[in-house]
């Protein structure tokens, strides 16, 4: 089984690469949590992997409390992996992860990244297509060693681009300011859809009088609400004008 978390289709679409090519089950952590679906049998000589993105260098934490939820029924020890979308830095999501399996006793046996285009568009910029087609063309050669990898099996840390904990710890107290919710806001081009609340992994937003509003005081500022918006409507503080929404273009996001 190969379980991924995506806001924006990164993860999806490395996940689905993977598991087309291992004939694993694609499963989202999303529609799991939805659904209240936290157990899960490994049957004998199948693999199971983690596909997810980084905020501020660490493991999304939706992923980490959904695998803290899970019990896993196995007869022998699977293959385990983990692969950490990036647009900078993987930071330390593949430690939090292996700590998180391990609370499951579960082995991780190997860790990945892949560099993809940087959605955090409080600070980068998504709207140059030529930049975005060369960040996805060298992610393709990046994900096509790593499913040979897996389909070897091949055990270790191969993980490239990562920070130390201490680098961490620091970027978590920025985080904590960030995912404030206050910073969103919506302008009058919002027809009232309602997909930002449909597609919100944390149900953080509610439509009242025909506009979401935000109604938890942190999210985790995965940003899809802004990214998927069919009318850009929503923005977050001033810093995200101007810089362009993205999606995975070889990927359907719903």
């Amino acid at each position: 089984m190969i379980l991924y978390f995506s806001a924006t289709g990164n993860s999806k679409y490395v996940a689905k690469r993977i598991a087309d090519a291992t004939g694993e089950k694609l499963i989202s952590i999303t529609d799991c949590i939805k659904e209240n679906i936290h157990s899960f049998t490994i049957e004998p000589g199948e693999i199971i992997g983690v596909v997810s993105p980084v905020y501020f260098w660490e493991l999304p934490e939706i992923v980490g409390r959904f695998i803290n939820r899970c019990e896993f029924f196995k007869t022998e020890d699977p293959y385990c992996f983990f692969v950490a979308t990036y647009g900078r830095n993987a930071g330390i999501s593949g430690r939090n992860i292996k700590a998180d399996f391990a609370e499951r006793k579960i082995k991780l046996s190997a860790r990945f990244d892949v560099k993809m285009v940087d959605t955090y568009t409080p600070v980068y910029y998504v709207n140059d297509e030529k930049e975005n087609d060369s960040i996805n063309q060298k992610a393709e050669k990046q994900i096509d060693k790593t499913i040979e990898q897996i389909k070897a099996r091949e055990t270790g840390d191969f993980m490239i681009n990562i920070a130390s904990p201490w680098a961490a710890k620091l970027s978590r107290i920025g985080y904590e300011k960030a995912r404030l919710t206050e910073f969103f806001s919506v302008s009058d081009s919002c027809n009232g859809c309602g997909k930002c609340a449909d597609i919100c992994p944390e149900g953080a937003i509610k439509i009242e009088d025909g506009k979401p509003v935000w109604k938890e005081e942190k999210c985790l500022l995965c940003l899809a609400c802004l990214h998927r918006c069919p009318q850009f409507a929503i923005q977050y503080k001033k810093s995200t004008q101007g810089k362009g929404q993205y999606t995975n273009p070889n990927i359907e996001l719903e």
